[in-house]
């Protein structure tokens, strides 16, 4: 029997397949579910009557659940001697694009994707070739058993803190597939991980045109910018590597999924960026390098998961602020520091309704909010959904 630590929707669907389970999370009383599952409180758990545990990604380290947990087994482990030859995409920014890429390019070798993209391994089906899996820190953090073949990592930058207890854990937790690889598999990481001890053989990159060159694509011919390049850049590099092609064509008919530096104009032709999915600093910070001749109205602010935003704060140039959610006092207080004009809106609806009053043609407003959104929406999306519909009324 399967004890599932938390109800989300990797363990639902590793309920629905493997059947016998139980659910432990944090209630008062135990029930059974539509679907027949038991779901008990917490303190019902006795790891002598269950053969493993698997915890929904989500839930911390630290929990006291998960330190009383045996044999402990990641999603990625329970599906570890089933899976087909898989990708594994995680860093800090860009996983997502990268991971959506990546199967754009190899979908008609058989490619299909899931992982923390969205849809559970348990979903997947166990008769495609290749797996491309957009892989969380939480996840790695969980997982001791499955391996990718081809591990792609993107830059890491500090975030998550709060979970994993310090950004060196959060970067073990990124670098712990290398020592997983066997000798013939390949690793594409940044440079300064390239010496990193492992089996396979790991190929480092700089910048975008080194790693370009040593696969012989040429970046000018795609259609990307920005931090998009770099993720089109590592899609092209997979396929050159596991079919020997940079098909071009197939990487510029991509199309960039909403909640990410997505531009739009509001009634009076002003530019509105969304970048709602920016939740951390490196991703705001990109996101800014590409309007820095412009005055930027930034929204910025929500659940910044333990992580110090004054690296962000410290770096910003020609930008009012407008502070919302959990970690406007924080905001307001470097501001004040670096002698940075910053507004608390409180709310992105009340942010909004404050820009609109000074926004000109000539000027940006840009939702980056290097923090999470858990603390006052549902999703990154709903929070990006209620930015446009705000602008557009």
């Amino acid at each position: 029997m399967i004890a599932l630590f938390g109800t989300g929707k990797t363990t639902k669907a590793i309920a629905k397949k493997f059947k016998d389970v139980v659910f432990f999370e944090d209630i008062s009383h135990a029930y059974k579910d539509e679907e027949g599952f038991f779901h008990r409180p917490s303190s019902d758990y006795d790891p002598t009557k269950f053969s493993i545990a698997v915890p929904s990604p989500g839930i911390p380290p630290s929990r006291e659940l998960i330190q009383r947990a045996k044999n402990l087994l990641s999603e990625y482990d329970l599906f570890a001697a089933t899976m087909p030859f898989s990708i594994w995409i995680s860093g800090t920014n860009g996983k997502t694009t990268t991971t959506q890429m990546i199967t754009h390019l190899l979908k008609k070798y058989g490619a299909v994707s899931g992982g923390n993209i969205g849809t559970p391994l348990a979903e997947l089906s166990q008769n495609a070739p290749i797996w491309v899996l957009e892989t969380s820190s939480f996840t790695l953090h969980y997982t001791r058993i499955a391996k990718p073949n081809l591990y792609v990592l993107l830059p890491i930058t500090p975030d998550h803190i709060s979970w994993h207890g310090s950004f060196a854990k959060y970067q073990a937790a990124k670098l712990k597939p290398l020592s997983f690889l066997k000798e013939g598999e390949v690793a594409i990481v940044p440079q300064k991980f390239a010496n990193t001890p492992s089996n396979g053989y790991l190929i480092g990159y700089e910048n975008i045109h080194e790693l370009a060159d040593f696969f012989g694509i040429v970046p000018e011919k795609t259609r990307f910018k920005g931090a998009f390049l770099l993720d089109a850049v590592l899609a092209l590099a997979v396929s050159k590597i596991l079919f020997d092609e940079i098909d071009y064509a197939a990487i510029n008919s991509f199309t960039i999924e909403e909640h990410k530096q997505e531009e739009f104009y509001d009634k009076l032709g002003r530019l509105w960026v969304n970048d709602s999915k920016a939740t951390n600093i490196d991703a705001t910070l990109q996101v800014l390098k590409n309007y820095q001749d412009r005055h930027i109205h930034l929204i910025l602010g929500g659940d910044n998961k333990g992580v110090d935003l004054e690296p962000l704060i410290q770096n910003l140039h020609n930008v009012s602020l407008y502070a919302i959610g959990k970690a406007a006092p924080h905001i307001l207080d470097l501001a004040k520091k670096y002698s940075i004009e910053a507004i608390e809106a409180k709310t992105l609806s009340n942010a909004v309704k404050l820009i609109k009053k000074r926004h000109t043609r000539q000027s940006v407003a840009i939702l980056s909010p290097a923090c999470a959104s858990l603390d006052q929406f549902s999703s990154y999306k709903e929070r990006g959904t209620l930015l446009k519909k705000e602008v557009l009324s």
